[in-house]
């Protein structure tokens, strides 16, 4: 089940269709069915919704190509609109400010601003991520970076681990200004230290739904 208590305010959605907003946002892509399990709806119920979802532009269908023998099935992912209902930071005045500081300081004075806030969360992330184990700095990582909105989660994949955050709550600032992105991966880098080497796989301003960074342990 998943914990609406979780789930944004989307003033005009019913609190079933906040919760399958919140489900494809943290899935992806996923087929009615699957939604009617994971909310334990029956499935006409799941597909009403869905289609009030469609309706509203939150929601788009496309076919993926079914797993071995069969048919394609239909899934749901967000569509822009529907991105934009989970909060973004105030991203119109973020745009202008980064605006404003190129225009009156240059690329030079932007960077010395991005290089500031690096610093100020440098020292906030090493004060809050101090475990003495590399699996246990990453979960205190991920909870930082949850409550600064990125809905953000580590799992194991083999011997890696992945930090997957589910939402970028800057990205407008970061679509104006990429270094906002080649700064966070530093930091990452940073708290992770010698003990591993960090690496975007996904990347939300290439078009991936989400960031997701792998970590490979050192030997």
């Amino acid at each position: 089940m998943v914990n609406a208590s979780k789930h944004p305010e989307n003033p005009g959605a019913s609190p079933t269709a906040e919760r399958i907003l919140f489900l494809i946002k943290t899935r992806g892509p996923t087929a009615t069915a699957d939604l009617a399990r994971a909310l334990d709806l029956t499935p006409e119920a799941a597909r009403l919704q869905v289609l009030k979802l469609v309706a509203a532009g939150w929601l788009e269908g496309f076919q993926e190509a079914a797993l071995g023998v069969g048919r394609p099935r239909q899934s749901w992912a967000l569509t822009e609109a529907g991105h934009r209902r989970f909060p973004d930071a105030h991203a119109h005045l973020t745009v202008q400010l980064i605006g404003s500081v190129r225009q009156l300081f240059g690329e030079q004075g932007l960077a010395r601003l991005i290089s500031q806030r690096e610093a100020d969360a440098r020292t906030l992330y090493q004060q809050r991520c101090n475990g003495k184990t590399l699996a246990r700095r990453l979960e205190q990582l991920a909870a930082v970076r949850s409550e600064e909105g990125y809905m953000a989660r580590v799992e194991r994949d083999g011997k890696d681990w992945l930090l997957i955050e589910d939402h970028c709550p800057i990205c407008a600032a970061a679509r104006s200004c990429q270094g906002f992105c080649r700064s966070e991966l530093q930091l990452f880098q940073d708290i992770v230290g010698c003990d591993g080497r960090v690496t975007r796989e996904q990347h939300v301003l290439a078009g991936a739904p989400r960031c997701v960074y792998r970590v490979v342990a050192r030997a």
